[in-house]
Parts: C-alpha cells; structure tokens; sequence
C-alpha cells in the first residue's frame, strides 16, 4: 500500500490530486469551511442524527420500541468497535499520510502524524450511517449519505488517499452489518428491561404510552369512555 502511495500514476493519486485540487481553487473561507465540516461538523450531525431518531422512536407507539432503541444503541457502539478493529490494521499496512510522500497538496488540516490506511473518519462516520439504516430506513439513507459526504471532505483536506476512505467505509460497513445480529441478541433485553422499569423507562417509550405489566394502558378517550359507562350504571340502578 505505501508503494502505490509513492507512484503518481495510479489511480488513487490522481483522484487525490483531483479532488483536493479544487481546495486550491476555492475561496479560504470555503476551506475553512470545508476543514471545519471534515474535522467535527459531520461526526457531529451523524449523533444528532441517532440521537433524533432515538426522539423519533420514543415518541411512536410501537409495540418493538426495546429493539428499535437496541439497534440505535448499536450504531455508536458499532463505530467504536470498528475504531479499534482499525488500530491494528493501521499499524499492519503502516501506509503514510499523502501529505508526506506527495508535494503541492494543499492541506487544511496540520498535525496529523499518525497513519493514513484506514480513514478513522470515514469508518465512524460509515459505522454510524449503516447502524442507522438497520435501526431506520429513512433516517439510515441520510446518515449514510452523511458518511460519503465525509469521505469526501477527507480527500479534499488532503489528509488521506481515497483508498484510506473506502477502507474505511468497507470497515464500517463491515463491523456494522456482520456484528449486528449479535449486537441485537445482547441489547434487545437491556433495552426491554430499561422498557419495564418506572425510573429509567422513558429512554424507551414515552409518557402517556401503553404500559408494560398489566397495568392499564393510557389511551385518549379511555377515562371518558369508562366515566360513561359508570354513569349510565348509576342511571340503571337508579
């Protein structure tokens, strides 16, 4: 991997100077953007995303709240378990930053002296999209949309080859997919119990939802409807 890197006439150098050519040709303050957006923006949107999915659920009244909320469990759990299965990988290929072996890059973001096979970035940002998508279709579509936009914005920092971002989207796909049923098995019954408890169960349903154990179930018009019935009782007794 680090002799493909040291070759401009391979594909992913050229695909590396193309898209981080249009970082030269962009006003500074679209870079600044761009940096910001790579760094920390996206991450920041993928757990806001989760997080209003998670809203999203507690607040519908389905009968697998447990097993929806298990599956957004699994997403920032699956992103990093997918970091650390990229620590070894990393250090195995050992595969230089562009910036070092490639000149007239134009790098946004300085500092970055670890290894660049595979893109942390692009695994958790991928790992967080796809655990989404098991949880939710549609919200899943977004944050996997999220996550090329992340790749992209790597490559156009000039921080890592466009090999390092589809590593890193093929490991966080990985991790998210194939571990998943797994994941499921272990949560699912965290989750159902958190359900049932009376402190900590709205982290799973929300107020006013059917409860769990018996107990009578908070539906609108139900108190109306037996305060009817009661009254047309004292009439007949009457």
């Amino acid at each position: 991997m680090a002799g493909l890197a040291e070759s401009g006439s391979n594909p992913d150098v050229e695909l590396l100077f193309d898209i981080n050519g249009l970082a030269k040709d962009a006003p500074s303050w679209f870079d600044r953007v761009m940096e910001y957006v790579g760094e920390y923006g996206l991450l920041l949107a993928l757990v806001l995303l989760v997080m209003w999915c998670w809203w999203s659920v507690r607040r519908r009244r389905v009968e697998d709240a447990a097993s929806s909320v298990a599956a957004l469990v699994w997403a920032p759990l699956a992103a990093a378990v997918a970091v650390l299965v990229n620590v070894p990988i990393r250090g195995f290929v050992e595969r230089p930053r562009p910036f070092k072996d490639h000149q007239g890059l134009e790098v946004l973001v300085n500092g970055k002296t670890d290894y660049s096979f595979v893109s942390d970035h692009a695994t958790i940002a991928m790992a967080l999209g796809v655990g989404l998508f098991v949880a939710n279709r549609k919200f899943g579509l977004v944050g996997i949309g999220l996550a090329l936009l992340e790749g992209f914005c790597r490559v156009y920092m000039g921080v890592h080859y466009p090999t390092d971002v589809v590593g890193g989207f093929a490991l966080g796909t990985a991790v998210a997919l194939l571990l998943s049923p797994l994941a499921m098995a272990l949560l699912t019954p965290v989750m159902s119990a958190i359900e049932r408890s009376p402190r900590v169960g709205w982290l799973i349903k929300s107020r006013g939802q059917s409860r769990v154990g018996g107990q009578d179930a908070l539906i609108p018009g139900a108190r109306k409807e037996t305060a009817g019935a009661g009254a047309e009782e004292r009439d007949l007794a009457a």
